[in-house]
């Protein structure tokens, strides 16, 4: 066989058009044999190069081999495209359709949270504020009415930058920074984060949110304080939720109470959730302390008022029955994708 000009493009057309019916990984060999075997037209060129006048040989020779190593370099690289991968899962199907993209931008369920409790409050009328997270001793305690020798103001429950600075262990220190700044009426609700020193376990945490609440002005009083509790939770867990206050303690209010809702597991049947009494305990609230209304400058008798807070944490376990409120700062992808789409 004479390897003339014609012949080598001849060949090197026939090669790129058998090296185009590939389309799987199968027909790798296949095109490997029509193209290299003992019996394909550019191995019987190869062979035919001892017919050709000696002067010829070297410039053909050179040709011949030139396409046999461009031939293979694109067959070897069809090879690798098309070779089954090995995984985790197994090989690779190309005929699979492609994964759909991780839609990126969700809201934390506690953002939605906090952002779906204070548009509640909103539509009440109350204003959005906010406090700041180092806190001075002053705010966080004496303006809130705690005596110098409460435990809460013990290293052991709170985190001191230094003795007249420390972390906030509630939001309600704006109460008093707010008042300072405006006269009444007010409605305030401010989110944020806030610290104790604290074991971390199923059900407490060292850093959290809280959103206090606080309503003043002449003639409020404990009848509004539950019409509001009552309209948040109507609105937040659904009807059907009953709310009871039961009396307590807190320093800066007075008359003080817990609020309990009706449980949200067994709607007030009681069951183990709620320690088989029916209720689950939400806030704490009560009538501001006249001492707090002179810690920010108002006549005591001038005035009343209602405040409240909650735990974002609490009322997102709540609503999700979640068991265990790590899994909220855990960052778990597995976790977090169950609340994409619901705010």
């Amino acid at each position: 066989m004479g390897a003339t000009d014609e012949v080598i493009a001849r060949l090197r057309e026939e090669g790129l058009a058998r090296l185009a019916l590939i389309a799987g990984a199968a027909d790798i060999e296949s095109a490997r044999v029509a193209l290299f075997g003992r019996k394909s037209p550019l191995t019987q060129a190869l062979r035919g190069l001892r017919e050709l006048p000696s002067d010829e040989r070297p410039a053909a020779g050179d040709a011949l081999n030139r396409l046999k190593d461009e031939l293979a370099a694109l067959i070897e690289a069809r090879a690798r495209l098309l070779a089954p991968a090995a995984g985790p899962g197994g090989r690779l199907d190309l005929t699979l359709p492609g994964r759909p993209p991780v839609i990126a931008g969700a809201l934390h369920p506690l953002r939605g949270v906090l952002e779906e409790i204070c548009d509640i409050f909103y539509s009440m009328g109350f204003a959005r504020a906010e406090g700041p997270d180092v806190e001075l001793d002053y705010y966080n305690f004496t303006a809130l009415n705690f005596p110098d020798d409460h435990p809460a103001r013990d290293s052991q429950d709170t985190f001191y930058v230094n003795d007249a600075v420390c972390l906030r262990t509630q939001t309600s220190p704006a109460q008093v920074r707010i008042m300072e700044r405006n006269q009444p009426p007010l409605a305030c609700i401010v989110p944020g984060r806030v610290y104790r020193n604290e074991a971390n376990d199923a059900s407490h945490a060292s850093e959290f949110y809280q959103i206090e609440g606080f309503c003043v002005d002449r003639d409020v009083s404990l009848a509004d304080l539950r019409t509001t509790v009552e309209q948040f939770v109507r609105r937040f867990f659904g009807e059907g939720r009953q709310i009871r206050f039961r009396p307590h303690f807190f320093p800066f209010t007075e008359p003080s109470v817990e609020v309990d809702m009706t449980c949200a597991a067994c709607g007030g049947a009681g069951c183990g959730v709620c320690g088989r009494t029916g209720w689950m305990e939400i806030m704490g609230a009560g009538m501001i302390h006249p001492s707090v209304f002179a810690a920010a400058g108002y006549p005591v008798d001038a005035c009343t008022g209602y405040a409240f807070g909650l735990g974002i944490d609490r009322i997102a376990m709540l609503r999700y029955g979640i068991d265990d409120i790590r899994l909220l700062y855990e960052n778990d992808l597995r976790f977090l994708s169950q609340f994409r789409g619901v705010w």
